[in-house]
């Protein structure tokens, strides 16, 4: 186990230790984050793929005293190094799908033009490298009995986290934080898109039994028909419903707590911080207007811990990377929390 004896949780943050400045290695940590710096098929602002790195950085301002969850972080956080070798491949892909976008912008018809079906069809197969490779990592940490949280990257990069939480919890629900509803089919031609990994997880994993959706405020006619269609496995909470039943007069804890009530005992967190208010998160990949304040979002997260389900992994993903690092700032303090969150939680069902 790793000595915090020396360890000055009040002190200024060392960059010589790893996120958070905590002085741990993965083998003494709980909660290991994997992160995926990866944002092939972005439709709008890029920049998400470095996200993991920057955040890290602007994890060294985060204070450790969390009022919900004080001292979870001593049972031992740890991310690991990006790979580099994604990140390669993300940059190459991601300049061959700007070409590939910009040609279908145009009107001009893949099928009539062999090099952007060549393009297609290599961005396509990547995305399956990269969901494969996602889901080899999550999967060896669960496998080894650990806490488990990736940080994105694109929204595009957990499918294979889902994957290995379904073999390893079987049938879980998912609570999915977001401007976008991401049900769509092949967005863009690109199988994996970031607009289509909620689409992707509910038809190629069975075992999620129960996708609650909060805080949508951007979706098209295909996504609203699949809702319509699912036979209540989707629920979505839009953004505007919400805020009317407050303006009415029903308290979010109310609110709340009926959305935690679709959710079966197993629960796995989907955060895409485009989901809060872009004032808190201006260079995300598809900022919207209205969303949440991040304290709604927390006390959210922290309603289901109350409700006495568990919960078995979450993910951020979409975070902005920007001059005076205030979007990795905001990022950093909500993976704090969500982290100790997930220890907290894992601690009252061990």
């Amino acid at each position: 186990m790793t000595d915090l004896s020396k360890f000055d949780p009040n002190s200024v943050g060392n960059p010589n230790n790893n996120i958070f400045s905590l002085p741990f290695q993965e083998e003494d940590a709980r909660l290991v984050i994997v992160p995926v710096p990866w944002e092939v098929t972005v439709s709008y602002i890029a920049g998400t793929a470095r996200a993991p790195e920057h955040i890290s950085n602007a994890s060294l301002q985060v204070d450790l005293f969390d009022a919900d969850y004080r001292d979870a972080w001593k049972e031992g956080i740890f991310l690991r190094q990006c790979d580099k070798k994604v990140l390669m491949k993300s940059d190459y892909l991601r300049k061959e799908a700007e070409l590939y976008i910009n040609y279908i912008a145009q009107g001009e018809v893949v099928a009539e033009n062999k090099f952007m079906c060549k393009t297609l069809k290599e961005i396509n197969e990547g995305s399956t490298f990269l969901n494969t490779w996602v889901y080899d990592q999550t999967k060896d940490l669960l496998n080894e009995g650990k806490l488990v949280a990736l940080l994105g990257g694109d929204h595009s990069t957990p499918l294979g986290f889902y994957k290995a939480i379904a073999e390893k919890f079987g049938d879980f629900g998912m609570l999915h934080v977001d401007a976008h509803c991401d049900l769509r089919k092949a967005y863009e031609g690109f199988k994996y898109s970031h607009a289509s990994i909620m689409y992707n997880a509910l038809e190629e994993i069975p075992q999620l039994i129960k996708l609650v959706q909060v805080g949508v405020r951007d979706y098209c006619d295909e996504e609203f028909d699949y809702m319509v269609a699912s036979n209540k496995r989707v629920i979505t909470y839009f953004d505007k419903d919400i805020k009317e039943r407050q303006f009415d007069g029903e308290s979010w804890k109310h609110i709340a707590d009926e959305i935690i009530s679709h959710l079966p005992q197993h629960v796995f967190i989907s955060f895409d911080i485009d989901g809060l208010n872009p004032k808190l998160c201006p260079h995300t990949g598809t900022p919207v207007m209205g969303g949440f304040e991040a304290e709604q979002v927390m006390y959210l997260f922290k309603r289901i811990l109350q409700s006495g389900r568990q919960l078995v992994g979450f993910d951020l993903v979409e975070v902005g990377v920007s001059q005076n690092e205030y979007d990795e700032n905001v990022g950093s303090r909500c993976l704090f929390k969500m982290c100790n969150m997930m220890i907290a939680a894992n601690s009252q069902h061990a």
